[in-house]
């Protein structure tokens, strides 16, 4: 049974859902100026939610670890300057005489060999980009499921506010009976309080689901951006569940972003330890310098130099820590390989669940169809019997109690169905917008990744910060 169904199901039975007519769901598919789709409003938290765009801007802050890293192959050129007066005094009383020297230079260094570390740290950069643009999917599909969860949320809670207004309108009903019965003298002041108390106990449960409703439509407004108009029941999630257990467990393994990020940060760490280990071996750069001295004490006052030397650095023992820090980081590839195996099983069991709680939702609805319409003859069955006498005003009010809270299981068991439902494909890794072909302007992370790799200077972003 698709959530769709249901959910129109549900609609008609209580007249109103999210701000749309029974009449216009059953009608047929609504379009964008009736009323707002789960699709739009999960394509606006994509472009809008605070949290999606802030894990965007942290990894175009981890893109820039590559060219930090790339430095390693680039020279380094520095330029200096010095000026001052000098006394010079040589003993007698009129010998003393003041120069003003100056000089300038400009020096440079290559590195040539550092013992991979340049080579090792640009491939940990790379790895860490590409573990933080899985750590952005996560978060996208994290955004996508609250964005849907808040979209059921509000279509829930208006039903439950239309629900509860019908049953207020039906027990006013039943005290107004109830006082005509007692005013001519067919029933009794127990009957009319009897209805009153209910009346009383429907009007406080209407103010508590509205009290709801308002929280749910704040959330959305905080995932999606803007407030909750008119929704659209229609939800289904169906076709992006996949069919059996074994191929939701598969799916997940190859494709969700957390095992995947996981992954990724193994490879940071193992090159962690080869950047580390090539503090070790020598290290090989080519240094040169021009520099131009001003000093009208010596015999030529101007002078110009040039040097250019090739030195090799040997380490032999660095006090212990750079091997320490060879064993930390072995450590922490043993840490991440088993946090890979931890993310796995986690991922494993969170799947597992999902689809449990999503056939255990199908189960529930069907349970609750049944209870409704049985509930409902029933009803009907009380009130023609009070007519006759067989059945007192209290039978009427419990039966009425028992269809309302049969209709509030079902409405909160097709929610449950179709937030489960979104709670699978996102455990298996499919909530993101391409695979929900959501019409939105995709983020592309490989935008501003490609615009910073090479970049040599610069103080502005490649947006013009």
């Amino acid at each position: 049974m698709s959530g769709r169904s249901t959910l129109k199901a549900v609609a008609v039975a209580l007249g109103f859902l999210g701000g749309v007519s029974a009449g216009a769901l059953t009608g047929g598919a609504l379009s964008t100026a009736q009323a707002e789709t789960i699709a739009e409003s999960l394509a606006l938290a994509y472009a809008n939610n605070p949290t999606l765009n802030a894990a965007r801007a942290q990894l175009r802050s981890v893109d820039e670890g590559v060219p930090q890293a790339l430095a390693g192959w680039r020279p380094t050129i520095t330029a200096s300057g010095s000026a001052g007066r000098v006394a010079v005094d040589t003993g007698s009383r009129s010998s003393t005489y003041y120069t003003n020297n100056a000089s300038i230079s400009l020096s440079i260094s290559q590195t040539l060999f550092n013992g991979f570390q340049t080579v090792n740290s640009t491939r940990q950069a790379e790895a860490l980009v590409q573990a933080q643009r899985e750590g952005l999917m996560a978060t996208e599909q994290d955004t996508l499921l609250d964005a849907a969860s808040a979209y059921v949320d509000v279509i829930r809670d208006s039903a439950l506010v239309s629900l509860q207004r019908s049953d207020l309108k039906f027990l006013q009903e039943q005290v107004r009976a109830a006082r005509d019965r007692f005013d001519v003298g067919e029933g009794t002041r127990t009957d009319v309080s009897q209805a009153e108390a209910r009346a009383a106990e429907a009007r406080a449960n209407l103010n508590t689901a509205l009290a709801n409703l308002n929280t749910s439509r704040a959330i959305y407004r905080q995932v999606v951006g803007i407030e909750a108009r008119k929704l659209s029941a229609d939800t289904s999630i169906s076709r992006y569940v996949p069919k059996s257990l074994e191929e939701a467990l598969q799916i997940s393994e190859a494709q969700q972003p957390l095992i995947r990020q996981a992954q990724h940060l193994v490879d940071a760490a193992l090159f962690n330890v080869k950047q580390n280990e090539g503090e070790l071996l020598p290290q090989v750069t080519l240094d040169g310098s021009v520099s131009r001295d001003w000093n009208p004490s010596s015999s030529t006052a101007i002078s110009d130099s040039a040097q250019i030397f090739g030195n090799v650095s040997i380490p032999l023992y660095q006090a212990g820590s750079v091997s320490s820090q060879v064993r930390q980081a072995k450590e922490d590839l043993g840490q991440t390989r088993l946090q890979l195996d931890v993310t796995r099983d986690q991922i494993r069991a969170n799947v597992i669940s999902a689809w449990g709680n999503y056939q255990a939702a199908e189960a529930s609805i069907v349970a609750a169809q049944a209870a409704v319409e049985a509930q409902q003859l029933a009803l009907e069955g009380v009130i023609e019997e009070q007519r006759v006498g067989q059945r007192t005003t209290l039978d009427v009010l419990d039966a009425q109690r028992e269809l309302v809270t049969q209709q509030a299981n079902l409405v909160t068991a097709q929610r449950n169905r179709i937030i489960g439902g979104y709670q699978l494909v996102a455990a298996i890794g499919h909530l993101d917008a391409g695979s929900l072909g959501l019409n939105v302007a995709r983020y592309d992370p490989a935008k501003h990744y490609k615009a910073v790799r090479d970049k040599w200077f610069g103080l502005r972003t490649p947006d013009g910060r």
